[in-house]
């Protein structure tokens, strides 16, 4: 058998980001209408500053307005909220996120909560959970969202398809469960507490870890064939004291057996930010009631 086909998120999230920006300046010379990102940092987590500044230069790149506010840690939760409220109420904001984890003072989820569902691009609040889960018209989370355009790229129709999620955050596994469940796939999620979990997986046709644990998914639980998303983003310690990122997922080992897997670096990574914008682009044109962009036959 040869290896696996690789899905390349990095050229995918450029294509993607490359019709955001086409739609982007149809909105804005159509209708006058220019999305606008606002991003909330608390704090100076380096990680979380990288992910700010990257977040705000893609948003400019298509064309969008970004409006970045950094917050110092000791910043209260009433400060936080109030921004938010007034984020809420700008016209020119159609797009809120808030960078994850706030410092412990500040109870996220009450943040969460304080933004308006229908600008949560990050797709956090409960209503839109629940819109999720009931089959509605719902913001849906970024990374969750990447990974089901990844599929549907690679497979098309997957009805039918047997699908196993490993790990259930609120983030990533149940809303991932939920896409897939809304392509008509026979769905698994499996956690910590699963019995036999290398057996549950050889069962999938389509397997997505996100766990959290590196390399803990080994090439022999993978059905021959199987496509293989790889949401974990782990850094390791080599035996030459050198840094590697690596995935849920043994890469080295799954690539002789899978159909087809995303990489890490490289394979759902890229595409959270793309999804960021492209949230960012149907909560706009939802709130001024313009034609929403097709997800490629997603929500």
């Amino acid at each position: 058998m040869t290896d696996a086909k690789i899905i390349d998120g990095t050229l995918f999230s450029a294509t993607l980001r490359e019709r955001i920006q086409a739609q982007v300046r149809d909105m804005r010379d159509l209708h006058h209408v220019t999305p606008g990102l606002a991003v909330v940092l608390v704090g100076e987590d380096p990680a979380s500053q990288v992910y700010v500044r990257t977040k705000n230069k893609r948003a400019l790149e298509v064309g969008m307005k970004s409006f970045e506010h950094t917050l110092p840690a000791d910043a209260s939760e009433h400060h936080v909220l109030n921004l938010i409220e007034g984020l809420n109420d700008d016209p020119e904001v159609h797009g809120i996120l808030v960078q994850l984890p706030l410092p412990r003072h500040i109870d996220s989820q009450k943040v969460i909560e304080t933004i308006r569902p229908d600008k949560d691009v990050d797709g956090f609040h409960p209503t839109n959970v629940g819109r999720l889960a009931s089959g509605g018209q719902a913001m849906v989370p970024c990374t969750p969202l990447g990974c089901a355009m990844l599929l549907k790229d690679h497979l098309g129709d997957m009805k039918g398809m047997n699908a196993i999620v490993v790990g259930r955050s609120n983030i990533v596994g149940k809303p991932m469960v939920q896409l897939l469940l809304r392509e008509n796939c026979t769905v698994t999620i499996a956690h910590s507490q699963t019995r036999d979990l290398a057996a549950e997986c050889r069962r999938a046709d389509i397997l997505v870890a996100a766990v959290g644990r590196p390399e803990m998914i080994r090439g022999d639980w993978i059905k021959p064939g199987a496509t293989v998303i790889d949401v974990g983003i782990n850094r390791i310690t080599l035996p030459d004291g050198a840094k590697k990122l690596v995935g849920d997922v043994c890469f080295a080992e799954a690539v002789k057996v899978a159909g087809a897997i995303t990489p890490v670096p490289g394979g759902v990574g890229p595409m959270t930010i793309a999804v960021l914008l492209r949230n960012t682009l149907v909560a706009a044109s939802r709130l001024h009631r313009l034609p929403v962009p097709e997800a490629e036959g997603l929500v």
